[in-house]
Order: C-alpha cells, then structure tokens, then sequence
C-alpha cells in the first residue's frame, strides 16, 4: 500500500515516530502540502493522510487509486465525504484524543484572564517590583473563581470534562446547546437555554461543533445577553464568533474579556477585529497540541489505518453517505 501524509509537521514537529505506520506500507510524509501540489504528491496513493490540506471532489476525482482517507483531526470538514462517498473512499477522523488537553488548557486561558500571569511577570522584569513601595502591587483587578458561574455551550466529552475542572474549582456549571430548548439536570450540572447560560454566567466557555445553526453564535445580540463582568473562551471553532461583534462589544465593555485559542481564519488575516481588541487574549490553535495528545492522535491514526487494511474500518464518518 502506497501511503501519503500531506500535512504531517503539526502532528509531529519531530518529538514522535510515524515507524508504526512504515509497518503499513510505503510511506512518504510531507510537513506541508500546498493546494496546487496536492494531486502530484498524493499521485498514485492508496492510502492519504490529512490534517488541514483540503481533498475536494476535483481533487478527489484525479486521484483514481485512493481507498482511504484518514483526517488527522477530529473535524472532517476539509474532506467533502459525499464525494469521498460516491466513489467508495473510506474517510475516518480521530474523535477523542485532547479531551484532558482542550479542557486543561480552557483553565489555561481563563486564569490568564484571572491572574494576568505573564503582565505581572512582564511587570516585575521590568523592575517595577524592584521600585515598589509596598510588598506588593497588582497591573489588573483579580479574579476568584470559586462560586461564581460557568456556562458551557456543548456538553459533549470535551465540554463535560471542562465542567469537571470547573466544579473541582468551585464553580456553579450550567449547560446549554446551541438551540433553546432546556434539558434535564444531571451530575451537578444545570440544563438550561442558551438564554439563560449568557444571562447567568460568569464565563461562558465554547464546545459546540461549526455547523451552519452555530456560525456565528456568539454575535452582537448574544454578546449583550451575558453580563458585562463576563470572560468568553473559545477552544472550539473561530467561526463560532463574530469576530468585529466581539471586538466592538470588547471596546464597549459589553463584556470583560476573552480568550481565545481559534479564529475564524487560521493563519489569521492582518485586518482581523481581534488581534487589536482590549482584553483579548488569542494563542496559535495549540490547545490540542501537548506531547500526550499528539502521541494519542498518532496512535489512532495508525490503527484506523490497520483496522482499514484488515477489512474493519473504524471511525468512519461517511458511512451512508
């Protein structure tokens, strides 16, 4: 078998093996693939790995030997499955593989915005603790967490573990999806309606799949819903936000802050909203990316690729299509 990695370099920088997958067939790994040199690189696969490289139906269509398509990822939106589909190419993602990382690294970013960690670090290396006549000072108000209120939009495993993290700190959780229904309480975490969460909130934190019912959820009228001491995180999706609504709302003090590990557009564009908001914060997508995670996703891609030689595909996500 003729396998190809189009986009291998943010799975494994070079702290991992892809040996496991030698053991498959013939491998040929790429760091990055451009659009234009996808056919010519994957020419003659069977087998092809994908992160963000996108495989269309055109592109698809000249690729007459492949079987296979494994997306290095959870979301699958780069690959079109109906076409995949239509011409009996298995696609398979990985589903659970940064639950504990995506949901740490939520903490992450919301003590940042408690804290303001690295303004004070930045500020004591900059002698302004040398200079102080107290014993201590203090560049931004502090936050406890204990007591007040997370709301989590998308109770799937990533957004359940969050709520774990959050009850461990003391925090109320309250739940919602992305439509107005309310559901049954369970295991200490209140369902609600997505009115009620950003009404509710202290921190609203994003779980939620894009689909077209969640593009731009979080907006000008949903931002002026929550309260105006309120954190947003997002680890999910940037299309989930609309980028200027926040940004303005952020200039108007609609809400406190936000951090964000996702935009809209990954690389960002220079002109987006964000990168020159008030109290934003915003790091590279790499809420996934932890050595253990990493190491997680590369397992599960090698067996999806097993189990799909030996006649067993396993988490394939166009089946029926």
């Amino acid at each position: 078998m003729n396998i190809v990695v189009l986009d291998g370099f943010t799975l494994n920088p070079g702290d991992l093996s892809w040996d496991a997958l030698h053991t498959l067939g013939s491998v040929r790994v790429y760091d990055r693939t451009p659009e234009e040199e996808i056919v010519s690189r994957a020419a003659g696969a069977d087998i092809v790995l994908t992160n963000k490289t996108p495989l269309s139906r055109d592109t698809l269509a000249d690729l007459p030997k492949l079987q296979y398509i494994g997306v290095l990822a959870t979301g699958y939106n780069i690959v079109d499955t109906q076409a995949a589909a239509e011409r009996d190419i298995v696609v398979s993602n990985i589903p659970s593989y940064g639950t504990d990382s995506v949901a740490q690294y939520v903490f992450a970013l919301l003590l940042e915005l408690c804290h303001r960690v690295q303004r004070h670090s930045d500020a004591v290396h900059q002698g302004e603790w040398e200079r102080s006549s107290d014993f201590c000072f203090t560049k931004s108000p502090l936050t406890e967490l204990a007591g007040k209120t997370m709301g989590i939009i998308g109770l799937g495993r990533i957004g359940w573990r969050t709520a774990r993290i959050a009850q461990a700190f003391g925090m109320q959780v309250l739940a919602a999806g992305s439509g107005r229904t309310p559901l049954t309480s369970e295991e200490g975490v209140q369902r609600v309606t997505l009115d009620q969460l950003l009404s509710r909130s202290d921190v609203v934190s994003l779980h939620c799949p894009l689909t077209p019912e969640t593009t731009r959820l979080i907006n000008a009228a949903t931002l002026g819903a929550m309260k105006p001491s309120a954190f947003l995180i997002n680890t999910s999706r940037g299309g989930l936000i609309a980028e200027q609504d926040l940004a303005d709302a952020l200039r108007a003090g609609t809400i406190a802050g936000a951090a964000l590990d996702v935009l809209s557009a990954e690389p960002p564009d220079a002109d987006n909203p964000l990168l020159r908001a008030p109290n934003c914060i915003i790091t590279p997508h790499i809420a996934w990316a932890t050595l253990e995670a990493r190491r997680r996703l590369m397992d599960t891609a090698v067996d999806n690729v097993r189990c799909f030689l030996q006649g067993k595909p396993a988490n394939v996500v166009n089946r029926g299509q």
